[in-house]
């Protein structure tokens, strides 16, 4: 059951997504950061974590889940370092994420052999 709740709750923020690139004149990237500050003001607020307890990776793998991680590992570090960690907080949580993507899109171009459109 898992599965299927992180399917359907995945799918459903991936087709409010859909609606907003098809039915507004924001661009992709407006919405990528609306998403993100978006997922940043609901963790702030206490309202993404059971959110992800309920849905497992169908709420934490969108950019909202990247918000909510960028606004966690802030508030641990702030906690920790003190105002220090307001600035290094974000790297230190979501520096695993974020290597992994450069490095599989890295080894996705020597395979796939991306070219330039003309």
């Amino acid at each position: 059951m898992d599965y299927v709740k992180a399917f359907l709750v995945g799918g459903v923020i991936c087709a409010v997504v859909q609606l907003f690139m098809d039915n507004t004149k924001l661009l992709p990237g407006r919405i990528m950061v609306i998403l993100v500050c978006s997922g940043a003001v609901l963790g702030f607020f206490g309202i993404y974590e059971p959110f992800v307890d309920f849905a497992g990776a169908g709420a934490s793998v969108p950019l909202l889940g990247f918000g909510n991680t960028l606004f966690q590992g802030i508030k641990d570090a702030l906690n920790k370092d003190g105002w220090i960690g307001l600035f290094m907080g974000g790297f230190t949580a979501s520096a695993v994420g974020i290597s992994t993507a450069l490095i599989f899109s890295y080894i996705a171009s020597w395979i796939f052999n991306p070219k330039m459109k003309s």
